[in-house]
């Protein structure tokens, strides 16, 4: 089982950080954080790295029902979708499967809930 979804796209790095964030919102998700790992590996450590942002996305509804379900559920939020450049020019967006990041926890009452997520995230990644 593969820990995640991915596509590749026919647009630039910024075209596609705006379409998933615009394929999020629509399946209820927000941005609550975002990471450019170019810009920190530039500042931090003075090194050149591919464009890469990570997008911390967050369903309200389903991240209270899992908080409902188990109180250290926020160790593993929010839903981590990446953009990069690969080596070949190529943007890609790849999405957590929190099937795959719950299977840690032994939580019936989680699994519902991931299956729902997953379903969400999977039909974003194809759309774009």
């Amino acid at each position: 089982m593969s820990y995640y979804f991915k596509k590749n796209l026919d647009m630039s790095f910024d075209e596609a950080i705006i379409k998933v964030t615009e394929e999020l919102k629509k399946e209820g998700f927000g941005i609550l954080t975002e990471i450019d790992v170019q810009q920190t590996l530039k500042n931090k450590l003075d090194v050149e790295f591919r464009p890469y942002k990570i997008l911390g996305a967050c369903n309200p509804h389903f991240a209270y029902k899992a908080f409902l379900a188990e109180d250290k559920i926020g160790t593993m939020l929010p839903c981590n979708v990446i953009v990069q450049v690969n080596a070949d020019g190529k943007t890609e967006v790849a999405a957590i499967d929190p099937i795959a990041s719950m299977m840690a926890i032994k939580n019936e009452a989680l699994s519902g809930i991931a299956n729902e997520v997953r379903e969400k995230l999977k039909s974003v990644v194809e759309r774009l």
